[in-house]
């Protein structure tokens, strides 16, 4: 961890909009594949396809080394601590605080992503000092394209961010939501 990076807490767990956002578990390891072996999510996000239980594996090892760099931290959408129904990432990026999502298919159609993103934009400004927190998304991502505007997301006048993940090209646009 570098000296200019400060650590996230060793264990977080939020509250808000109806959800508990907690860290993930060995217990949680089951319930993986289900919610990200799924082709949305192995088009859309970097998430590895396909997801098995040793994808799991390798995902809560990683979560956790990223948590330890302090440069991310991904807790588990649940109703009440419970039951994991997706998963919400608070990244520190070059480009500021940066937000992702992912919920599991049988979840979806409940507003989970919109009020993940909103309790964990809520942790980045309180908690993190952050002034302005982002999501970078396809723009034919419309489910993603409706989850930032729900959350209050505004499309920012910044460059277009182009690369290619698993064999695919993309173009990212940046959507921001600014401190209250």
């Amino acid at each position: 961890m570098s000296s200019t990076t400060s650590s996230f807490p060793e264990r977080i767990e939020l509250a808000g909009e109806g959800l508990v956002l907690r860290d993930w578990t060995e217990a949680d390891l089951t319930a993986m594949p289900e919610l990200f072996d799924h082709p949305d999510i192995a088009y859309w996000t970097p998430i590895v396809s396909p997801f098995d239980q040793a994808a799991a594996r390798a995902r809560l090892d990683r979560n956790r080394e990223m948590r330890a760099q302090g440069t991310a931290v991904l807790l588990a959408i649940t109703v009440d601590g419970g039951a994991v129904l997706g998963e919400v990432m608070l990244r520190r990026a070059p480009e500021g605080m940066e937000i992702g999502y992912a919920v599991g298919p049988a979840h979806r159609g409940q507003g989970l992503a919109v009020r993940a993103v909103r309790v964990m934009a809520a942790y980045a400004f309180e908690q993190e000092g952050a002034e302005q927190v982002i999501l970078e998304l396809e723009a034919e991502n419309a489910a993603s394209v409706a989850v930032a505007t729900k959350a209050g997301f505004e499309l920012l006048d910044v460059p277009l961010i182009t690369g290619e993940e698993k064999g695919r090209p993309f173009t990212l646009q940046t959507w921001g939501l600014n401190r209250p």
